[in-house]
C-alpha cells in the first residue's frame, strides 16, 4: 500500500508540475511583449538631429494632445486618446453619424503653407478617416467642406472603396477627386506610411514609398476637376483652397491611430 501511495504522489507531483510549467513561460512572453512594445514607443515621436537641422518640427509628442484641439473648438475632444504612443480616435461604430464625443481634431498652433509633411496610420476593420491639409476653420462648417483629404480607408470592408469614380475614394486618393495609383495600401491594423509635399500649389502624394498622386491647385483644370465632383454642388467655394491653412485628422466614427507626425515648413 504505501509503494501505491508513493507512486501516485509521483504522479500527482509530475502532472503539477508539467501543467505550472506553461504558465512560467507564458508570463516570461508576455514580459518579453511588453519590453518589445515599450521599446517601440520610446523610438516612436521623436525627431533625429538629422531632422531638427533641417527643420523639421514634431507635431505630435506621443505622450498627451499638446497643440491639438477640436476643429471650431477651444480643447482638445475627449473622444481622442494617446494609447502606446499612438494618437487614436475612438470609434463609435456609427460613422460620422456617431463622432459627438470625438469630431475632427487640428495642430492649431500654426498653418503651413508649403510643406512636406510625414505620418503614420492604420486603421480599424472597415474603417474609413482622412488626413487633412490647408484648412480652413468655418463656423458650423466640417473642414472637410474647406480643405483637400488624403483619403484613409479599409479598401476591403468600407463601401466608399466601391463608389466615386475609378477607385478616387480608396486609401491614398484625393478624395473624390483622384485615385491613388499604384493602390500599395496595407489591410487594416496594418501602418502606412505618408508623405503629402505641398509647394506653390503642387501636392504630392506618397505611401509607403511610391508616388500615388500629384496635382496642382488653382489651374482650370484643378477647377474642372473640383466641377465634376461631389463638392461642386456640397460648396460652391470648395476649389478654392486657401494658400496656406490647417493640418487636420478626421473622425469618421471608427478607430483610427496616428503616429511620427512631423512637418518641414518649405
Amino acid at each position: 500500500m504505501k509503494n501505491i501511495l508513493i507512486t501516485m504522489t509521483a504522479v500527482a507531483f509530475f502532472a503539477v508540475s508539467c501543467n505550472t510549467q506553461p504558465k512560467k513561460q507564458s508570463s516570461d512572453s508576455q514580459k518579453s511583449n511588453e519590453v518589445q512594445k515599450h521599446a517601440i514607443v520610446d523610438e516612436m515621436n521623436k525627431l533625429t538631429p538629422s531632422e531638427v537641422s533641417k527643420g523639421w518640427l514634431l507635431l505630435f509628442n506621443g505622450k498627451n494632445g499638446e497643440g491639438w484641439r477640436g476643429v471650431n473648438k477651444t480643447t482638445f475632444p475627449a473622444g481622442w486618446v494617446i494609447e502606446d504612443g499612438n494618437l487614436k480616435c475612438i470609434g463609435s461604430g456609427r460613422g460620422e453619424a456617431g463622432a459627438a464625443n470625438g469630431g475632427d481634431i487640428l495642430f492649431a498652433q500654426r498653418q503651413f503653407s508649403n510643406f512636406d509633411l510625414k505620418i503614420e496610420w492604420k486603421i480599424s476593420p472597415g474603417g474609413n478617416s482622412g488626413i487633412f491639409y490647408l484648412g480652413t476653420e468655418k463656423e458650423g462648417k466640417k473642414i472637410a467642406k474647406t480643405a483637400p483629404e488624403f483619403q484613409i480607408l479599409d479598401n476591403d470592408l468600407h463601401p466608399d472603396a466601391l463608389l466615386g469614380k475609378d477607385g478616387n475614394r480608396k486609401a491614398g486618393s484625393l478624395y473624390d477627386l483622384i485615385p491613388a495609383k499604384p493602390q500599395n495600401t496595407k489591410p487594416a491594423g496594418e501602418w502606412n506610411s505618408v508623405e503629402i509635399i505641398v509647394y506653390q500649389g503642387t501636392v504630392v502624394h506618397k505611401q509607403n514609398g511610391e508616388t500615388i498622386v500629384e496635382y496642382h491647385l488653382w489651374t482650370p483644370e484643378w477647377n474642372e476637376m473640383v466641377k465634376n465632383s461631389k463638392f461642386s454642388s456640397n460648396n460652391s467655394d470648395w476649389a478654392n483652397v486657401p494658400k496656406e491653412g490647417y493640418i487636420a485628422l478626421q473622425d469618421h466614427g471608427n478607430d483610427v491611430w496616428f503616429r511620427n507626425i512631423k512637418i518641414r515648413p518649405l
